[in-house]
């Protein structure tokens, strides 16, 4: 006999319910008994705690994602597990071509997940059109398609969390630029003729940009690259972004340059450079200048995330 199950599902599998539990704790909204999670208003669900807890549990949040719910157990008070310290620090500057670039020229590629898998995509979204809305094949294809889409964006998470370990295993500060992500992104703004229409504004050529900056996910890597160096005891710092693709790295000279140019050649002490890789040293030495960045290295809580059954 098959047993109702504790969290009323929905039949959709691209809808995603959070429902937040601010207690944990004998007089809270939730209770963690080794592989039992007990929920008021909902009851005990057994857990497949993938990882034991470290700190103070604070918070627990419900969500369905594609594959099934999910328990978010955010801790506070949790320990720093210090790593050897290098004595080394580098700026990175994130781009398009190559995923960001250290000051000393290493390069990491841009792995571009939702590009790689734009076909697949695309084809699981025109079975979803091709089928009766509301039908039990057309939830079939909806759950495909989530899940399609559930792969890339634990792909990009995967290799944020890899490529965030492997610069702070090697270096003991990180510079990094202040991006604000959501303007680099944004759409471009109307232009009328005048007389009742608008001009062309470049917004269908800017559309393909704003995808590539989407599936590079620098905000997300910026969050997880702060985490991950505070829990090793290391430190990450923001600095102004203000031209330092346009600086010389060698003699300081302003030489502009569109998005086209992809190398710095600079007319006054002849340093011929990778654009990226000069940005990343002046970065570098923005952030060794003085306190101008802004310290972003303060993450004091970390998430678990456990399946429910």
């Amino acid at each position: 006999m098959a047993r109702r199950p504790a969290i009323p599902a929905s039949r959709a599998g691209t809808a995603i319910t959070a429902s937040p539990y601010p207690q944990v704790g004998e007089h809270g909204g939730a209770i963690l008994d080794g592989g039992i999670l007990s929920l008021s208003k909902i009851g005990r669900i057994p857990m497949r705690l993938h990882r034991p807890l470290h700190g103070t549990p604070k918070t627990v949040t419900i969500s369905k994602e594609a594959d099934g719910w999910y328990a978010s157990i955010s801790c506070a008070e949790v320990p720093i597990e210090p790593m050897p310290l290098t004595g080394k620090e580098t700026g990175i500057d994130v781009d398009l071509k190559v995923f960001l670039v250290t000051a000393g020229g290493e390069y990491v590629e841009n792995p571009r997940h939702h590009r790689q898998a734009e076909k697949g995509l695309k084809k699981a979204q025109r079975c979803v059109s091709r089928r009766k809305k509301g039908s039990k094949r057309w939830w079939k294809a909806v759950r495909h398609c989530a899940k399609k889409y559930q792969k890339v964006k634990r792909q990009r998470r995967d290799f944020h969390h890899k490529t965030a370990l492997s610069l702070v295993r090697e270096y003991d500060v990180i510079y990094l630029e202040d991006l604000q992500i959501r303007n680099l992104s944004r759409r471009p703004a109307p232009k009328p003729d005048g007389n009742g229409g608008y001009e062309h504004n470049g917004a269908s050529r800017k559309a393909g940009l704003n995808k590539s900056i989407q599936d590079a996910g620098w905000y997300a890597f910026r969050r997880i690259l702060t985490c991950t160096a505070a829990w090793a005891g290391k430190r990450v710092e923001a600095i102004p972004p203000a031209f330092t693709t346009q600086d010389c790295s060698g003699c300081g000279e302003r030489i502009y340059k569109s998005l086209s140019v992809r190398t710095h050649v600079c007319t006054t002490c002849g340093l011929v450079l990778d654009r990226d890789e000069n940005a990343a040293q002046n970065i570098l030495a923005s952030g060794r200048a003085g306190p101008s960045g802004a310290n972003v290295g303060g993450c004091t809580e970390r998430s678990l995330r456990s399946p429910a059954r």
